[in-house]
């Protein structure tokens, strides 16, 4: 099992004098500590599980560009991209240049959205549920294509795009990676199976369910089950002094038996770095052999 960092709060104790120097240092310290995945969420807001929604936030494309310059081998990506925030083949060039830039670390994290008060507030689209998971897909599909060697034009129920160039390709090859998030049982986990290296599912008892879901859509699709790395993202505390790491350690190899090979946890405050250290030091080796 692999670990990885999430990004979900910028608003740290260090404050705004420190804040750029602290994310290198944590990005950094990441790496180092051997988490394999470096993430950042799609919004424009803080989101209210977190804090109130005037708390800091970056945008997610522009911040991984930051982060691959100061990073070299940890994998990159937005956790998860709202689907409907860009144009699909803005998205896929945008994908495709942190893909460049950092030599080929980066994947596409993609779900159907879900915040409106943002969209609301900032003018961003937001169609309703089900044409927001028609437009995942076609925004799926539309990536591939310009990953692929065709150039044709799409022509779908929402996006039509008259030739699919994407110059220069991407490092990786066919494609980035894929992670699809979310759970929904029809249409989320379906797209998994169809389209996705990856995907995302929340840490609750109905995991074991939601991954017997999409066995069953990969038998329908005749896709190989175990080629889909299987994450989730929690909360990892281990304590200020690793009081919580054997117990920590427990749930991650509960995880491991279910199948799940990648738990994506939550940083709290960047302007530290001495739990990452502590997790490095105690969790992630043992946790790599689940």
């Amino acid at each position: 099992m692999d670990l990885g960092l999430h990004l979900a709060s910028f608003t740290w104790s260090g404050g705004s004098a420190t804040f750029v120097d602290d994310l290198v240092r944590t990005a950094k310290t990441a790496e180092d500590v051997g988490f394999t995945k470096l993430s950042v969420m799609d919004h424009v807001w803080q989101i209210r599980p977190i804090g109130p929604p005037e708390q800091e936030m970056l945008e997610a494309y522009t911040a991984l560009g930051f982060l691959a310059a100061v990073t070299e081998r940890v994998q990159l990506l937005a956790w998860v991209t709202a689907a409907v925030y860009r144009a699909p083949g803005l998205l896929a060039k945008e994908v495709t240049t942190l893909d460049v830039l950092s030599r080929g670390r980066a994947m596409l994290g993609i779900g159907a959205a879900w915040n409106e008060e943002e969209c609301v507030g900032l003018g961003l689209p937001f169609p309703p549920t089900a044409e927001r998971f028609e437009r995942l897909e076609e925004t799926i599909q539309i990536c591939l294509q310009m990953w692929s060697d065709s150039e044709e034009p799409y022509v779908g129920k929402h996006y039509r795009l008259g030739r699919t160039l994407n110059s220069p390709q991407s490092v990786q090859r066919p494609h980035p990676p894929i992670l699809i998030g979310g759970g929904g049982e029809k249409k989320t986990l379906r797209m998994v199976a169809q389209y996705a290296q990856a995907c995302n599912l929340f840490d609750s008892p109905e995991l074991a369910h939601k991954l017997d879901v999409l066995r069953g859509h990969c038998e329908a699709l005749g896709r190989d089950y175990d080629e889909i790395e299987k994450t989730v993202m929690g909360p990892i505390d281990p304590g200020p002094n690793g009081e919580n790491v054997d117990a920590t350690l427990e749930h991650l190899r509960e995880l491991a038996d279910l199948g799940v090979t990648h738990v994506q946890m939550r940083v709290a405050d960047g302007s530290r770095t001495d739990w990452l250290e502590l997790i490095g030091e105690r969790i992630i080796p043992e946790a790599a052999k689940f």
